[in-house]
């Protein structure tokens, strides 16, 4: 576990003092979170990118959160085929942008402790303390193939991620250093400069398993989760609010408090029905279904399923591949972010169909309505 050391505080949330704070998921990555055709989809082009994070940034948005990917699902649009690394994307946009905060994603197995370290510790002097990391321990294993990396077992994926973020946190705090570990055996480390501040960069995981949620209440100041049931009816309301409690109980049985975090889709037009009209043609007529089969089929979300069944699931899928879906008119929208912030949500990473041609209305008509009902305040 990492030890409080003055060095490591100080820096433990986001900037703001927001009920919920709000950010943007996946763009640096080919389609967004929407896999769709569309021509208009979201290209994750660096000019792109850059013009999304300003207006991100002159919103009020709290943080851009990207998705680590090495290879694309196929399919039509070989859906998340086109990305972009992302600490070194961090970087850049951390120097064109002045109050939101940008997470680099990294793959414990993929990155020396060493490398990262130094890496992130430049991001964040770019940015003047606005970089965080988001690790992440293991992950698709045909992605670490093409890296000539074996993947660990569940519980060897969190004993190097433990090993890892040790050596990292003692890089960023200390001098002339050896480690002795598992995975790790090094010898007079010394890396300068620290980081920004004499404080620490956030840390966030993403861990849905028992053995995730143990590494991010003992190393992590967030953790970004939600049940696998996720929505706005009572069960999966209910389902949330529970996953948040025994979370915190968690964290607070070995002395330690934890922001947590979840993500959704948004689809926000003037009506209910516009925003329905469009989420069909971009999820349901649009569809890349030969990606969306790709996906759920090395994740194992078809097997055992009947035909009937696997349809179902394959459109489900398509609308919504994880977390919230949020979607109807400003008020209607800005009321799930509302009782997202009630069940006991630190803050969401949210998706847009075009992240720079959506966020201009969102700015205008729901972050307004979260300022008037507190869950928001004043940009």
């Amino acid at each position: 576990m990492i030890a409080s050391t003055p060095a490591t505080l100080g820096r433990r949330s986001l900037r703001g003092e927001h009920a919920l704070r709000l950010g943007l998921f996946g763009a640096n990555c080919s389609s967004g979170r929407y896999i769709t055709t569309l021509p208009e989809r979201w290209s994750a082009s660096w000019d792109d990118n850059l013009r999304m994070a300003i207006l991100a940034d002159e919103a009020g948005l709290d943080f851009l959160l990207p998705i680590g990917r090495w290879k694309g699902y196929g399919g039509e649009t070989d859906y998340s085929g086109t990305t972009l690394e992302t600490i070194t994307w961090a970087t850049g946009l951390l120097a064109h942008t002045k109050r939101i905060s940008c997470f680099g994603t990294v793959h414990v197995p993929l990155f020396h402790p060493l490398i990262a370290a130094k890496q992130m510790v430049t991001a964040d002097h770019v940015g003047e303390g606005r970089f965080g990391l988001n690790v992440v321990c293991g992950w698709n294993e045909d992605e670490f193939a093409m890296f000539g990396v074996e993947g660990k077992d569940h519980d060897g994926r969190y004993a190097q991620g433990q090993e890892w973020i040790e050596v990292v946190t003692r890089a960023w705090t200390e001098d002339d250093f050896d480690y002795a570990g598992t995975y790790y055996q090094l010898h007079g480390v010394r890396e300068k400069p620290k980081p920004y501040g004499g404080t620490r960069p956030i840390l966030m995981n993403a861990g849905r398993s028992p053995q995730g949620r143990s590494f991010a209440v003992r190393n992590c100041d967030a953790l970004f989760t939600q049940p696998g049931n996720a929505g706005f009816d009572p069960v999966g309301l209910a389902a949330a609010q529970n996953l948040l409690e025994r979370t915190r109980a968690e964290a607070a049985a070995v002395g330690r408090t934890i922001d947590l975090y979840t993500n959704g889709y948004v689809c926000c037009r003037p009506t209910l029905a516009q925003a329905e009209e469009y989420l069909r043609y971009v999820c349901e007529e649009n569809a890349d279904w030969q990606a969306i089969e790709n996906m759920m089929g090395m994740r194992g979300l078809l097997d055992g399923l009947s035909p009937e069944e696997a349809d179902r699931a394959r459109r489900r899928f398509a609308s919504n591949s994880g977390g919230f879906s949020i979607v109807g008119d400003p008020d209607m929208v800005a009321e799930q972010f509302a009782t997202i912030s009630r069940i006991g949500y630190t803050g969401i990473a949210f998706t847009l169909v075009h992240y720079a041609d959506d966020l201009p209305y969102f700015a205008s008509e729901v972050l307004p309505r979260l300022e008037r009902m507190g869950v928001r305040s004043p940009s």
